[in-house]
């Protein structure tokens, strides 16, 4: 049975540019920051509650049927998404 060539290895050399750190200017964030980020999923929170207990005494809300939920979910993923910029 014939014997495999071997390859010879390349040298893999990393490109010291691309080994520089990103430096980050964002210091802390703002008081008001958490609160808003807070208040975003107790709106979520509250909208799907209130969606669920009182659909049918609130017209306007009970005629929005399934879109309560993308509403509800929506402010509480906003508020998650904010916590991800948080320092």
């Amino acid at each position: 049975m014939p014997k495999s060539k071997v390859r010879k290895k390349t040298d893999y050399t990393i490109n010291p540019a691309s080994r520089t750190p990103v430096k980050v200017k964002a210091g802390p964030s703002p008081v008001w920051y958490v609160s808003v980020m807070l208040g975003f999923m107790v709106a979520g929170l509250v909208w799907l509650i209130v969606y669920y207990l009182a659909a049918d005494k609130i017209g306007w809300m009970g005629s929005l049927n399934a879109w309560n939920f993308l509403i509800g979910f929506g402010l509480m993923v906003i508020g998650l998404v904010m916590t991800m910029r948080w320092r």
